[in-house]
């Protein structure tokens, strides 16, 4: 993904060497004099597009931090007003990915930061079409998931809606934004329950590296990419018309059972998963990025990939080909009254149709993975995602106007 002005890879490079720069002169103070470094290129300039044929916030390169929110349109809630929100909403996140004010709305949080990225993606839940007589428009897709075993889904944390998610490499730009588009949303809708994440910062390895979840694992080696010939037949809905170069997207907050997982040794972690935990690179053998061989024998002669294996259970060969582009952040809000962590993970995952990408995997992994004993889903969201705006349009235009 090009970004305007720069490369990621510059921004990266640049801002590593700064941090190097900044840690050697704290490490050793007067004593040691640090050489002139050229000037970093602030990571806080990297701006990515608004406009185009799909949002922005589902093909880019994830960021370092997340606001996801859900709102509830307000009882006198038109197809007018809400009209005239998404049109705010449209100027204000095309601003907002410029590093420019948002306008009387600004509230200058993040006044000096720069974009960091920035995105804003927008998504209707189900409810949002009987609210506005739209229900005829509906698309089928947005039926409601069945429930899961081991599910523990708190529905005043699910659903909504309106659905935002706000991605920015720097904390304040995220919580700037989305608190702007809240402020914008009074009189038409009203926040229904609102989360934050976190991923790993650009520049904090030595070279990009697909990240780690709370468990240390490396997660998302397996997401499709836009390179592959039937990528958008698996990520972007072909209709309705009014849908076109959408997407719809599944919400999971998941929290993990981390002092239970703990407990466990790196090589049954290992087995649990299917890769290896230091570089991520599956049981069967190669590097991270060689494919899972699930009819490999071990040493044993058993399965090298254990048969209750998460990658195994998950992988598109196990489950007709269902495929998701997952956009996973880490999560931790402190401990519950047991002392246990309240962490894990906030699972975004974009795709053509649910009922053939996420309903069929997770069916498999609550039939008989492992991993799933370790993990509790505890809210849940399906969304339309809209599709892009063109210059001089708004999201939702076509929905609204026809």
């Amino acid at each position: 993904m090009k970004y305007a002005g720069f490369s990621r890879r510059a921004l990266i490079g640049g801002a590593g060497a700064g941090l190097a720069a900044g840690a050697a002169a704290g490490a050793f103070g007067r004593a040691v004099a640090v050489p002139a470094q050229p000037h970093p290129v602030r990571l806080g300039a990297a701006r990515v597009e608004f406009h185009g044929p799909h949002q922005a916030g589902i093909l880019q390169p994830q960021q370092a931090r997340v606001e996801l929110a859900a709102l509830d349109l307000a009882p006198g809630a038109t197809r007018q007003s809400v009209q005239q929100l998404f049109r705010r909403w449209t100027a204000t996140a095309g601003s907002l990915a410029l590093g420019e004010p948002a306008g009387p709305d600004e509230n200058q949080v993040a006044l000096d930061a720069g974009p960091s990225s920035l995105t804003v993606t927008l998504g209707l839940g189900a409810a949002f079409f009987d609210r506005l007589g739209l229900t005829a428009r509906r698309p089928p897709q947005l039926a409601a998931l069945p429930d899961f075993p081991q599910d523990a889904i708190d529905r005043a944390r699910s659903d909504g809606d309106l659905f935002l998610q706000v991605g920015a490499d720097d904390a304040l730009v995220a919580f700037h934004a989305l608190r702007v588009l809240q402020q914008q949303a009074a009189g038409t809708a009203t926040v229904r329950w609102q989360m934050s994440g976190f991923s790993r910062s650009p520049g904090a390895t030595a070279q990009p590296r697909t990240g780690r979840n709370l468990m240390g694992q490396v997660d998302g080696t397996n997401n499709p990419k836009p390179t592959d010939p039937d990528f958008a037949a698996k990520v972007f809905a072909t209709g309705p018309d009014w849908l076109a170069g959408g997407s719809y997207l599944v919400f999971r907050r998941i929290r993990m059972l981390l002092d239970n997982w703990e407990k466990l040794s790196t090589d049954r972690q290992e087995r649990i998963v299917g890769r290896r935990k230091s570089d991520g690179a599956p049981l069967s053998g190669g590097t991270e990025t060689t494919p899972v061989d699930l009819a490999k024998q071990g040493p044993d002669g058993g399965p090298a990939v254990p048969p209750d294996a998460h990658v195994r259970l998950a992988a598109p060969a196990s489950n007709g080909g269902a495929a998701m582009l997952r956009r996973g952040f880490s999560y931790a809000d402190g401990v519950r009254a047991d002392g246990a962590p309240d962490a894990g993970l906030l699972f975004l995952a974009f795709q053509a149709d649910p009922a053939h990408g996420f309903v069929p995997v997770q069916r498999s992994l609550s039939r008989g993975d492992v991993l799933t004993t370790f993990l509790r889903h505890e809210a849940s969201g399906l969304y339309a995602v809209l599709p892009g705006v063109p210059d001089g349009g708004y999201l939702g235009q076509a929905l609204l106007e026809s």
